[in-house]
C-alpha cells in the first residue's frame, strides 16, 4: 500500500491531550521527555486524569524541581503512578525522597540501548517537538538525549507539537510518519534563569581556567560554579564544546569569540550537545543555528567519542568527597538535573583522550559554612565517582591531582582543599582510618590558606613553567629536586656537602604557613606530576621582621631567569605579608646569588661576617 502524503497523516493523527491519554492503560510503562523539554501540557493532563490509572510507571531523566512530573512525584498518588528516575545520586534531596525505591542508577550513554533492546520496554513515549518543516520533519529541539531512542522503541509515540520549540540541527529529527498521535499546544518551555551562586564560585572558576589550555574542548556539568568558570574562560582562545548540557554561559563565550570549535578533531566548527537548559535567549540562539548540532546520549556521552576530541576537559561539580577521593553527587534544589548520570562517561572519556583532563569541583563547605563537604568517609549512599576515576580536584583553597597517588598522598591533598576550620578533625580522622603513617603531624601548611594568587604561568622558549607556592603533597618532588642537583649547587644551597635529603630535613620547605615562611616552586610538566626545576624560599627572622631567602635551580635551567622570577615572587609575597625586607647569606664566590639579589628594585646593602656575604634590602627603600 503506498504511503499517504505526510500533511494528510498529520491531520489524521491530531488529537486532544485527553484523547491521547485515553489510549494509555493502567499498569503500562511510559516515557516522558527530558529536562526543559518536558511536554507540560501532556503532563498536566495526565495528572488531572490520575484517577483513571493505577500502577502507571513513568520513566524519565530527573527534571526541574517545579516541572509537572516532579510535582507529581510529591503528590500522594503512589497507587496511581510510580516515577522511575534515571539518576546516579542519592535520594537525600526532598523532591527525590518519595520516588527513592524507583531510582535507577545508570550512565546516560547506556539508556538508549536499555530502550532499544527492550530491556526496559516502553508502551508509550510522550515527547515535545517543533512543528514539521516542508518535508514533514519535526525537531526534538532542546532535548535529544534519550528521547530519540524512546521514540524508536515505544509502542505508541505521542508528540506535543509546540511552535516555541526551537529547530535544532544534527540527529534531532523525527518524521510525522514516526509518531502515532499529534497534540498541538503552544506553551512556554521550561527555563532556568538565575542560579544561586556559591560565594566561592569565582575563586574556583579562576583556578579551573588555569588548567584549560587554548584549543581545548570542554564539557561542563550544571550548577552555579560552572557559570563562574565560563566567566573565567573569557581570555581563552579557540575553545571547543562537546557536552551533555548546553547552557547560557556557553552561548556568551560563542558571542565573544572564545568558542570557535576550530580544533576539536571531531565535528570541527560544530558545538555538540544533546540537551539545552537555560533561558529563552539560549533557546533562540540554538534555533536553526548551523554551528550547533545535537545528538543522542549514546553518541554524545560515549567515552570513545568523547576521547576523540582534542584536549578534552571534563568539568563537573560534586557535593561531597572523602579523603580517599571518591565523590558523591546529590540533586540539590539549585542543581535540578540528573547530569550526574553523565559524569562518569565524561570523566572516563576525558581520561582516554591524549592530553585530556577530568576536573571535579567541590566547594569546601555547605552553603551556610557549617558543614564540611570534604569528609573522612561518605555515608550518604550517593557515591557516583569511584576513587580510581578521580584525577583533578579543585576547591576555593587550591587544586590537586589525585591520579596515581597513594592513600596518604590523597588524604593530605584532600585535607589541603578543605576549609581550615575543619582540617584538624579531618587529619585526626585520616590517622584513625589508617590513611596517614603514625609519625605524620598536622603541618602548618595544612592549617593555612593556600595563596592561589601567587600562581603564575611563564614560558621559557617552548616550555611552560608554573611558579606556585609549595603544597604538602610536594614533599617527594622537592626531595627529588635536591637529589638531582650537582655537588656544587648543593653546597651553594646548604653551605656544605650533603648527599641525603630526608623528608624531615626539608620539611620546612613544604610545610609552611605561607606568611612567615614560604616556598615558591618552579614546576614543569603535567599538573600533579611535574618536576621541580627551581625552589625559592623565605623564612622570617621574627626579631628583625626580615625574611631570609635561599634558592636552588636545576643545572639545565640555570641562566634562564628562573631564580629571578622566584625572587621577585618571594619579595612580592613578603611585602604583602607585612615583612619589612629580605636578607640572603652567601659565600663571596657565589657571584650569581649576589647579582641576583641586586636585581631587586630596592636598595641592597652588603656586609661581611664570618667569611659570608650578607645582602639585605628593605621594602620601604625602593630604587
Amino acid at each position: 500500500m503506498p504511503k499517504r502524503y505526510w500533511p494528510d497523516e498529520y491531520i489524521e493523527k491530531h488529537r486532544t491531550a485527553k484523547e491521547a491519554l485515553q489510549m494509555i492503560r493502567s499498569g503500562q510503562r511510559v516515557f516522558f521527555g527530558s529536562s526543559c523539554a518536558e511536554p507540560q501540557h501532556l503532563a498536566n493532563t495526565l495528572i488531572s486524569m490520575a484517577d483513571h490509572f493505577s500502577d502507571l510507571e513513568i520513566v524519565r531523566l530527573m527534571s526541574l524541581t517545579d516541572s509537572p512530573i516532579t510535582k507529581l512525584a510529591n503528590e500522594n498518588l503512589h497507587g496511581n503512578f510510580n516515577i522511575r528516575n534515571i539518576y546516579h545520586g542519592s535520594a537525600s534531596a526532598t523532591h527525590l525522597a518519595p520516588s527513592k525505591p524507583y531510582i535507577t542508577p545508570i550512565n546516560i550513554s547506556a539508556v538508549p540501548g536499555l530502550f532499544l533492546k527492550r530491556q526496559l520496554p516502553l508502551n508509550a513515549a510522550f515527547v515535545q517537538t517543533s512543528p514539521p518543516d516542508d518535508f514533514g520533519w519535526m525537531s526534538l529541539g532542546i532535548s535529544v538525549d534519550v528521547c530519540l531512542a524512546a521514540i524508536q522503541s515505544a509502542d505508541l509515540v505521542i508528540a506535543q507539537v509546540n511552535p516555541k520549540m526551537p529547530r535544532v540541527l544534527g540527529q534531532s529529527f523525527i518524521h510525522v510518519n514516526d509518531v502515532n498521535i499529534v497534540v498541538e499546544k503552544e506553551e512556554e518551555l521550561l527555563t532556568i534563569d538565575n542560579l544561586p551562586e556559591f560565594e566561592t564560585a569565582h575563586k574556583i572558576g579562576k583556578m579551573v581556567a588555569n588548567l584549560i589550555e587554548d584549543g581545548s574542548t570542554f564539557q561542563l556539568g550544571l550548577g552555579a560554579t560552572p557559570q563562574a568558570i565560563l566567566l573565567a574562560l573569557a581570555d581563552k582562545n579557540d575553545l571547543g564544546v562537546h557536552t551533555q548540557f548546553l547552557i547560557d554561559g556557553i552561548m556568551d563565550l560563542v558571542a565573544i569569540g572564545v568558542i570557535t570549535n576550530k580544533y576539536k578533531g571531531i565535528h570541527n566548527g560544530k558545538l555538540v550537545a544533546s540537551n539545552a537548559v537555560g533561558t529563552k535567549n539560549l533557546y533562540e540562539f540554538i534555533h536553526d543555528n548551523p554551528s550547533i548540532e545535537f545528538y543522542p546520549s549514546d553518541y554524545v556521552n560515549h567515552p570513545g567519542i568523547i576521547a576523540r576530541n582534542n584536549k578534552m576537559m571534563s568539568v563537573n561539580m560534586v557535593m561531597e568527597m572523602d579523603l580517599t577521593g571518591q565523590a558523591a553527587v546529590d540533586a540539590l534544589p539549585h542543581n535540578y538535573f540528573a547530569g550526574v548520570s553523565s559524569m562518569i562517561d565524561f570523566i572516563r572519556g576525558s581520561a582516554m583522550c591524549p592530553n585530556g583532563k577530568s576536573i571535579l569541583l567541590i566547594p569546601s563547605t555547605s552553603f551556610d559554612g557549617e558543614e564540611t563537604r570534604i569528609v573522612g568517609s561518605i555515608d550518604s549512599g550517593g557515591v557516583v565517582i569511584p576513587r580510581g576515576d578521580v584525577s583533578y580536584v579543585v576547591s576555593e583553597f587550591g587544586a590537586v591531582n589525585l591520579f596515581g597517588k597513594n592513600l596518604q598522598e590523597r588524604a593530605t591533598a584532600m585535607i589541603s582543599l578543605a576549609h581550615p576550620k575543619f582540617r584538624d578533625r579531618l587529619f585526626a580522622k585520616a590517622k584513625a582510618l589508617g590513611l596517614m603513617s603514625q609519625g605524620r603531624q598536622l603541618s602548618e601548611s595544612l592549617k593555612s590558606v593556600y595563596p592561589a594568587g601567587l600562581e603564575e604561568i611563564k614560558k621559557y622558549g617552548d616550555q611552560i613553567v608554573q611558579l606556585r607556592p609549595a603544597k604538602p603533597v610536594d614533599d617527594r618532588r622537592i626531595q627529588e629536586h635536591f637529589y638531582n642537583l650537582n655537588k656544587k649547587d648543593v653546597v651553594a644551597r646548604f653551605f656544605h656537602e650533603k648527599t641525603c635529603f630526608l623528608r624531615d630535613d626539608i620539611e620546612s620547605m613544604f610545610e609552611t604557613d605561607y606568611i612567615n615562611n614560604l616556598t615558591i616552586l618552579a614546576v614543569t610538566g603535567e599538573f600533579g606530576f611535574g618536576a621541580v626545576i627551581g625552589i625559592g624560599a623565605y623564612m622570617i627572622e621574627p626579631k628583625k621582621n626580615i625574611a631570609e631567602v635561599a634558592f636552588s635551580v636545576s643545572k639545565k635551567w640555570q641562566g634562564k631567569g628562573i631564580a629571578s622570577a622566584l625572587l621577585l615572587k618571594l619579595a612580592l609575597a613578603a611585602k604583602d605579608n607585612e615583612i619589612s625586607g629580605l636578607v640572603a647569606y652567601t659565600s663571596p664566590e657565589n657571584s650569581n646569588m649576589i647579582k641576583l639579589f641586586k636585581k631587586l628594585p630596592y636598595h641592597v646593602k652588603s656586609s661581611f661576617e664570618d667569611s659570608m656575604v650578607i645582602l639585605t634590602c628593605n621594602f620601604d627603600e625602593p630604587v
